[in-house]
């Protein structure tokens, strides 16, 4: 059963490189001077090759045999409340990290609350863009001269090439997802 899945799994390797490469299975053959018949079979784990054949396809396929036999980390999706990393100012403004690393990433979201009558420091022009979806209360987003109010219920999106800052005009505490690329925080 292990032999199957080791075979299905190299055959599966073997395909996808020579699909990447643009090759058919002819011409790989062709290459390592072995049959059609065969690459076919090995791309669907039918056959175990010989280590001396295996590292001629591997060869041919333009890779290493490192690089062939390292195995794919598997990409984290989904993350908890129990990963976010959370930083609570004087005031009690709360910013939540929703996504562990996220500045290693090409965007970093934020969930913000902003008490009543705060503001979030000014950031100054940067290259990027930045988002936000405000899920409680009302914001105010100054953005180089402009203001813009912003309720529950409605998003922004801007260039960040002029200052910008986020204020919370209302009585009550505002909560939004916010999200800069790249990170800046």
């Amino acid at each position: 059963m292990e032999q199957e899945y080791l075979n299905e799994k190299i055959g599966g390797k073997i395909r996808n490189l020579r699909n990447q490469l643009g090759l058919t299975q002819q011409e790989l053959a062709d290459r390592t001077e072995l049959t059609k018949g065969f690459i076919s079979q090995l791309e669907r784990g039918q056959v175990t090759p010989s280590v001396i054949t295996l590292l001629d396809l591997i060869e041919c396929l333009g890779t290493t045999p490192a690089d062939f036999f390292k195995e794919d980390e598997e990409e984290r999706v989904v993350y908890s409340e129990e990963g976010f990393f959370e930083k609570i100012d004087e005031q009690g403004n709360s910013i939540q990290w929703i996504v562990p690393s996220a500045q290693n990433n090409m965007m970093e979201p934020l969930l913000v609350e902003l008490k009543p009558h705060q503001s979030l420091e000014e950031d100054k022009p940067h290259d990027g863009e930045e988002f936000g979806y405000v899920i409680a209360g009302r914001i105010r987003l100054h953005l180089g001269d402009r203001i813009f109010e912003v309720k529950a219920g409605e998003s922004f999106y801007f260039e960040a090439k002029k200052s910008h800052r986020i204020e919370n005009p209302g009585g009550r505490s505002a909560e939004f997802i916010w999200v800069s690329t790249p990170p800046t925080f």
